[in-house]
């Protein structure tokens, strides 16, 4: 490990290190544009410069390696200076020259307060300029609804260009043009569609990329900041939410190495405009084929006495994919107070159940564990549209060399080179018994893992695929004490809390296919739906049909009546994400008119039962919800499964495999929820991107 004497102190470091960070580790901020520590090292801002003892220039600290400096006369350490006279007059010749071109509009720059230029400008710069030249002017680009482009302000930094090409993996940007001619563009001039383009404007150190849905309304110190967690995806981000006079302007990411690391898609961070929209605001009732206003009183009494008059087994409850633990609980103890036992949490109709143990649920390498694993088996999931931010570390992985993919099911671009194996379930078989040419590549992994998605999970071969995923792990020795390489992706944030909580078909009880087979004939009287939209509404027939939620959505269209919920912007809630990792949302604003926190609601309707619950606020509820699940109350930490859970679904019998191609698992990547629907910024992307998709297949 080498030595290094940075301004008189001695530091020992990693070989590999490079300058720049050797020099941060021992406490002396070094400035810079261009470099980024999930990015390639580029090299072309120079603004990291910093002085080495016996070299006759200073040197870019980002691009070089300690392991290349070399020691003093008599063997002492190599001596780096980052405060010195030099270093000082480089450092602002650098800036001078980034400002020759920049236009020097920070009173309307959308990045203003939040940009590095504008920061080390004030610290490592000068208070005059010598260059009077009209400053060359650069076109603007119409990247797309979501980035707002003033590239006379670039620096051409690359950042952008990087992130897109290595961490996204789709070549959308690109720098084009020489010298003073060369610019940041698309290379076909056309709106940018990639999943996560979004965090472009967080690595941008100017304000030449900045968010278009976001301009011109707010300055980053008029916001109020509050910290939560994403529910667009099981993956649980961490978020800011940034909002003003009780509204949702934006929504950042959060810092967390072992979630997100500090990307986000674009659906959870352009997301906000739909909290506006199609809100519920106030309880309605059905009366002769439309929906009136009506108090919460008459409309909790309706509710209340036709839930007591059904009969149990003609009654059901289904549970959305954004709904918290709290409302879950709160709804399952609803549910017992009644003796209702059709109850499910699985809208999607998966087979998945923790009474084959709680590691068949879970993604239980962690997410972190991609990052140790060497082959990968993705069954029925497409972690681009379902997950982005993790098949953005899945492809990391694969980039350096060290991981090799297989997929069974729908044929997709996922960003990283993959080994197509089959279509249909029946590669499962082929490949446990070694006739594939992938069954070498998990033979020979030291840590292999098998990601099953709901494609694979749903239907009459879903109970099939499950446990031949489990055979698959335990044959190719994916299941041991120090690595269990059994995965199920999740798409929907409320389903592993869900599972937890066991809202699921109790003894004689059906789950939501049979639910809604039911109820097309008729054989269902009542149906509580707890903000599920993504089932088929059609197929409730002439059941009476509750709506809870926050958007007037598919389920509020179809509903008698409608009990307005919070948003997750709204409310503190649990939620589980897919690794079974417990975290919580803060409440940011408060909800629209009328609206209550959804456990409230649920408090309110058992009150009005004459079944009251036995708590009164939110604390007392979950002190109960941790009683019934303690691993609830595990906040920020993960609860390991038993491997050996999957070694006894393994164990199970099977009938027979389907030849049948497992179908795509997400139809449109902006469109997939309520808050999702009602965004306009949603709306427009996916009408961009699936015109694009059409024109380039010349299908539509």
């Amino acid at each position: 490990m080498p030595n290094l004497n940075i301004n008189g102190t001695e530091i020992e470091v990693d070989d590999g290190t490079t300058v720049l960070q050797a020099c941060e580790m021992a406490g002396y901020e070094i400035p810079r544009f261009c470099y980024h520590e999930r990015l390639s090292i580029a090299g072309n801002c120079r603004m990291c410069l910093v002085e080495v003892k016996g070299m006759p220039k200073p040197i870019a600290s980002c691009a070089m390696n300690v392991n290349d400096l070399r020691p003093g006369p008599e063997g002492e350490p190599p001596e780096i200076l980052t405060v010195t006279e030099p270093v000082k007059n480089a450092r602002e010749g650098v800036m001078e020259f980034l400002l020759i071109n920049h236009p020097l509009d920070c009173p309307i720059c959308d990045q203003g307060g939040e940009c590095d230029l504008q920061d080390q400008a004030m610290a490592y710069g000068v208070d005059t300029g010598r260059y009077h030249e009209n400053k060359r002017a650069v076109e603007d680009k119409n990247i797309g609804p979501l980035i707002k482009t003033e590239m006379t302000r670039c620096i051409h930094c690359t950042r952008c260009v990087r992130f897109m090409t290595e961490i996204a993996g789709v070549e959308e940007l690109g720098l084009i043009g020489r010298g003073e001619d060369a610019e940041i563009t698309t290379y076909l001039e056309r709106g940018i569609t990639c999943e996560l383009s979004g965090n472009v404007i967080d690595l941008c150190p100017v304000g030449a990329l900045t968010s278009k849905p976001f301009a011109f309304t707010a300055r980053p110190w008029e916001l109020t900041k509050t910290e939560s967690i994403d529910v667009m995806d099981a993956l649980g981000s961490n978020i800011r939410v940034d909002s003003r006079s009780g509204e949702v302007m934006r929504i950042m990411p959060r810092y967390n190495d072992a979630v997100n690391e500090e990307w986000l898609s674009d659906k959870s961070r352009f997301i906000w405009d739909g909290l506006r929209s199609k809100r519920l605001d106030r309880p309605y009732i059905r009366e002769d084929e439309a929906l009136r206003e009506a108090s919460w009183q008459e409309a909790l009494n309706l509710v209340s006495s036709t839930m007591t008059s059904i009969v149990p087994r003609k009654a059901a409850m289904l549970v959305g994919d954004l709904a918290s633990a709290e409302e879950i609980f709160a709804l399952k103890l609803l549910a017992e107070r009644l003796e209702w036992k059709n109850l499910d949490c699985r809208q999607d109709g998966t087979i998945l159940d923790p009474q084959y143990g709680r590691a068949s649920v879970l993604f239980n390498s962690t997410i972190e564990g991609i990052d140790q694993a060497d082959a990968i088996l993705l069954i029925g999931a497409n972690p681009r549209l379902e997950a982005p931010v993790l098949n953005a570390r899945i492809r990391g992985r694969w980039a350096l060399g060290q991981l090799q993919v297989g997929v069974i099911g729908a044929q997709e671009d996922l960003t990283y080179d993959t080994h197509y194996i089959g279509a249909s379930a029946e590669s499962l078989n082929q490949l446990e018994q070694g006739n594939v040419a992938f069954a070498r590549v998990l033979n020979q992994a030291k840590n292999p893992m098998i990601i099953i998605g709901k494609s694979a999970l749903q239907g009459a071969e879903g109970m099939t695929n499950l446990i031949m995923a489990a055979r698959l792990a335990r044959h190719y020795n994916a299941l041991r004490e120090d690595w269990n390489g059994f995965n199920v992706l999740h798409s929907a944030a409320s389903r592993v809390a869900g599972l937890e909580l066991g809202f699921l078909p109790t003894e004689t009880g059906i789950g939501t296919n049979e639910i809604l087979n039911q109820a097309k004939l008729d054989q269902m009287d009542f149906i509580y739906l707890l903000g599920a939209d993504e089932i088929d509404t059609s197929a409730l027939g002439n059941a009476f049909v509750v709506y809870q939620g926050s958007h007037g959505d598919k389920g509020a269209v179809r509903a008698d009546v409608i009990l307005p919920g919070c948003a997750y912007t709204e409310k503190s809630g649990t939620y589980v994400n897919l690794e079974g990792r417990v975290q919580q949302t803060n409440r940011a604003i408060f909800p629209p008119h009328q609206a209550k926190e959804d456990w409230a609601i649920l408090r309110a309707l058992s009150g009005a039962m004459g079944k009251p619950f036995g708590f009164s606020n939110l604390n007392e509820l979950r002190a109960q919800m941790y009683t019934s699940s303690p691993m609830l109350a595990k906040i920020n930490q993960i609860e390991r499964a038993d491997f050996n859970e999957i070694i006894a679904l393994a164990d199970q019998d099977i009938t027979g495999l389907s030849n049948a191609a497992l179908s795509p698992c997400v139809e449109n990547f902006y469109l997939t929820n309520p808050i999702a629907r009602a965004s306009k910024v949603m709306n427009e992307m996916s009408a961009i991107k699936y015109a694009q998709q059409e024109q380039a297949t010349g299908t539509k």
